[in-house]
C-alpha cells in the first residue's frame, strides 16, 4: 500500500507528480499519473469540498483472497482507497469517480477472457455498492491510455491515448 501526503503548496510548478504503477494507489491533493493502461483500469475518486482524491491502477477484477497488493485487484483496491479517503474526512456520497482503461488488448482470446471489460464491470459494481457516482469514463476499445489526475485543480482528469488523441473527463 502506498499512501501519499498532501504537499503544502498544491499549485507549485516544482511539485512532483506521483507515478502510480500497476497495483499501486495514492491518496492526497498532489498531481498523480498512471501510464500504460491496457486492460487495466485507472480509477480516481475525488471530493470537491476537500480538494482531495485517490488514484489506483487496477490490474484484475478479483483478488481470490490474496492480500499482498490491495491496489492490484478491483475487489480490494476500491475498498482500500475509500477507507483512506474516509479517514481524511470524505463521505462516500460526496466522492465522484472517473475511470479509464479496460481495453480489449487480446481480442483473439474471445469475450470470456476480456479482462478489460471484466475490470470495468467489477469497478462499476463496487462503486455502486458504496454509493459513489461514476461521473465520466473512457473504457473499452482497443487502445491503451495514460491518465493524469490533478485533485488540487478541481479533480482534473486528462487522458492521453496510445493513438495520439487526448481527452479531458
Amino acid at each position: 500500500m502506498s499512501v501519499g501526503k498532501t504537499m503544502p503548496d498544491s499549485h507549485s510548478k516544482n511539485e512532483q507528480t506521483a507515478m502510480i504503477g500497476i497495483g499501486e494507489y495514492r491518496v492526497g491533493s498532489f498531481p498523480m499519473m498512471t501510464i500504460g493502461l491496457g486492460s487495466c483500469i485507472g480509477l480516481t475518486l475525488y471530493d470537491d469540498s476537500l480538494k482531495v482524491g485517490a488514484m489506483v491502477h487496477i490490474m484484475l477484477p478479483e483478488s481470490a483472497g490474496r492480500k499482498d497488493r490491495p491496489g492490484k485487484y478491483a475487489d480490494t483496491a476500491v475498498p482500500a482507497i475509500i477507507k483512506e479517503l474516509n479517514a481524511m474526512g470524505c463521505k462516500n456520497r460526496s466522492l465522484v469517480a472517473k475511470m479509464a482503461g479496460g481495453a480489449a488488448m487480446f481480442e483473439y482470446f474471445g469475450a470470456n477472457l476480456n479482462i478489460g471489460e471484466r475490470n470495468a464491470v467489477k469497478v462499476r459494481t463496487l462503486l455502486e455498492e458504496n454509493h459513489i457516482r461514476v461521473a465520466r469514463e473512457d473504457v473499452g476499445g482497443k487502445c491503451g491510455r495514460s491518465v493524469t489526475f490533478l485533485p488540487a485543480n478541481s479533480g482534473k482528469f486528462s487522458i492521453r491515448r496510445a493513438d495520439g488523441t487526448t481527452a479531458e473527463l
